[in-house]
C-alpha cells in the first residue's frame, strides 16, 4: 500500500475519486470522459502547484519517502550487469555500503552507495545505511581498484550520517573518512557523486569528494539533520521545521551557495513515484558526465577538483 505524506494526501484524494469514477463509469457503461480530463487536469496542476512550493521541510521528508528508491533500487535499473565485492581487508564487510564493478550502457564503472533497508530486519542489517568505520575503508578500497583498472567511479549518497556509536569510535571512524576525504581529492579517474536522498554530514561527506557532485530535487544535504540541529539549539525535536529552514539544505540551497555542481530534476510528484523514469533520467546523467570528464586528463581533473573544493567557504574581508 502506497505510504502517504500529509502534503500528498490532497492528491490522493482526488486520485481516489478519478478511479472511482472509471470504475462507475465501466460498470454501468456510461460515458464520463469529459469528467475524467477535467478532474485529470485538476489533478495535474493541483499536484504541480504542491511540489512548486514545498517547504524544506517537506523536502527532507520526501527525502526519506520510505517508498523512494535506494541504491541497490537503482543500480537494479541502471546498470545491465553489477558484481558487487565485499570487505574492508582489515575487519569485515559493512553491509551499510555497497560497490561493485557495473556496466552502465556499455561503459564499465565502480558504483558505490550507502543502502538502507525496507523491512526491519533489513533496516538493522543495513544498520539503517548509516555505515561503520569498514563500510568507508571498503569504498575507499574499491575507489583505489576503480583507479588501478581505470574504472570511472559512481557514489550514491544516502545516509542519515556516519554510525555514532562507541565501537564505531573505537575502530577509527573519524579518521576513515578523513582519509576517504584525502584520497578521493586525487583520484586520476573521474568521480561522479550523487545525493540520491539524506546527505548528512561526514557520513554523506566520506564518498562525496568529486569532479562533480549532483543532487536529486528532492534530497537534502547538511552538517546535521534538522532534528539533531533542533535538539541542540532548543532542546527539543519540536522545531525541525525552522531549523530545516535555517539551514538551507535543499538542493536549490545548495546550488545557490556553490556546494554542488547541478541538480536532477525528479518525476512530477517525486522519484519514489516513478522508479524506472528516475532511474532512466539518473542512467542518462551518469553516462553525460563520465562523456565529459574523460574529455579531461587525469591532472586537469584533480587539480579542477581540488579548486572546486577550496574555493567552498573561503571568507574574504
Amino acid at each position: 500500500m502506497r505510504t502517504l505524506l500529509e502534503f500528498e494526501k490532497p492528491i490522493a484524494e482526488l486520485e481516489a475519486k478519478l478511479e472511482d469514477m472509471k470504475k462507475l463509469a465501466e460498470d454501468n457503461n456510461v460515458d464520463v470522459s469529459d469528467a475524467v480530463r477535467n478532474l485529470s487536469s485538476a489533478i495535474d496542476t493541483l499536484r504541480a502547484e504542491t511540489f512548486q512550493n514545498l517547504t524544506r521541510w517537506q523536502r527532507v521528508q520526501l527525502s526519506r519517502h520510505p517508498d523512494r528508491p535506494y541504491t541497490l533500487d537503482y543500480i537494479e535499473r541502471i546498470c545491465s550487469e553489477f558484481h558487487e565485492l565485499h570487505g574492508d581487508r582489515t575487519v569485515r564487510d559493512d553491509p551499510a555500503v555497497v560497490g561493485g564493478i557495473a556496466d552502465i550502457d556499455g561503459v564499465s564503472v565502480m558504483i558505490i552507495g550507502q543502502q538502507k533497508g525496507r523491512k526491519t530486519k533489513e533496516r538493522q542489517h543495513r544498520n539503517f545505511g548509516m555505515p561503520n568505520p569498514e563500510g568507508y575503508r571498503k569504498a575507499l578500497r574499491l575507489m583505489k581498484l576503480a583507479e588501478k583498472f581505470g574504472l570511472p567511479i559512481v557514489t550514491l549518497i544516502d545516509t542519515p550520517g556516519a554510525f555514532p556509536g562507541l565501537e564505531a569510535e573505537e575502530r577509527g571512524q573519524g579518521e576513515a573518512i578523513a582519509r576517504n576525504l584525502k584520497e578521493m581529492m586525487t583520484l586520476r579517474v573521474p568521480v561522479i557523486c550523487i545525493i540520491i536522498g539524506e546527505g548528512a554530514s561526514g557520513g554523506a561527506l566520506g564518498i562525496a569528494i568529486g569532479d562533480r557532485v549532483l543532487m536529486l530535487e528532492n534530497s537534502w544535504y547538511s552538517v546535521i539533520s534538522p532534528e539533531n540541529c533542533s535538539t541542540i539549539l532548543w532542546r527539543t525535536w519540536e522545531y525541525k521545521e525552522q531549523a530545516a529552514e535555517a539551514l538551507k539544505l535543499t538542493a536549490v540551497d545548495m546550488k545557490q551557495n556553490g556546494l554542488i555542481d547541478g541538480i536532477i530534476a525528479e518525476p512530477q510528484g517525486g522519484a519514489h513515484l516513478k522508479w524506472d523514469e528516475m532511474s532512466d533520467i539518473l542512467k542518462k546523467t551518469i553516462i553525460k558526465e563520465i562523456s565529459e570528464l574523460e574529455k579531461l586528463t587525469p591532472q586537469e581533473r584533480i587539480s579542477e577538483r581540488i579548486d572546486k573544493f577550496c574555493a567552498m567557504g573561503v571568507v574574504v574581508e
